[in-house]
């Protein structure tokens, strides 16, 4: 494990604490005018997703974590686990929802996520910020309809359920913001 003073963190650096692993969301070096300097951080549990504030004293030691990081492709669902494929070695491996976390309601069969690995546990999955989907479900489009701004919900081929413009149908494919579920247009 390599050390790390608080003078060295920068936003997306994963951390092992005494408590478990944590990553960087935001920090500040702070130096007032009576005292000594330190670092306030915002970090998330990797395990939790829970998001906390955590002061330093400025240079102290801390533990960066290593992660390992490798594209696999999504190959299908195995009861409530999603199995991957490793896309060099072919071995496959058994992901839970809890380290899929939202990336879940976006998965479909043949895409490729960048998996995240600490000493051989999976402790995040990444997609891409926007995915292409179809539409399932949804109330029959109104022709026309473009201006007016008003959402109907509509079921993606994953069970997600998103607001989508009243002239989208069942069938049509659409891009959608992973990071907010948004409905960004039709493809």
């Amino acid at each position: 494990m390599p050390a790390i003073t608080t003078n060295d963190l920068k936003t997306g650096i994963t951390l092992e604490l005494d408590n478990g692993l944590f990553q960087v969301v935001e920090f500040q070096h702070v130096k007032p005018g009576k005292g000594g300097a330190f670092v306030r951080t915002k970090l998330r549990n990797l395990k939790t997703g829970s998001v906390f504030d955590r002061t330093f004293n400025a240079g102290i030691r801390v533990e960066q974590a290593i992660i390992n990081r490798e594209d696999m492709q999504f190959l299908y669902r195995d009861g409530d686990d999603y199995v991957f494929m490793n896309n060099d070695t072919y071995d496959q491996m058994n992901v839970s929802p809890v380290a899929l976390g939202d990336a879940a309601d976006y998965m479909i069969e043949g895409m490729t996520a960048q998996v995240a690995f600490f000493q051989g546990q999976i402790i995040s999955v990444e997609i891409p910020a926007s995915v292409e989907l179809t539409i399932s479900e949804t109330e029959p489009g109104l022709q026309g309809d473009r201006v007016s701004g008003a959402r109907k919900p509509a079921t993606l081929e994953t069970g997600k359920v998103v607001q989508v413009p009243l002239f989208i149908e069942t069938g049509d494919k659409i891009r959608v913001d992973t990071r907010s579920g948004d409905y960004m247009t039709r493809v």
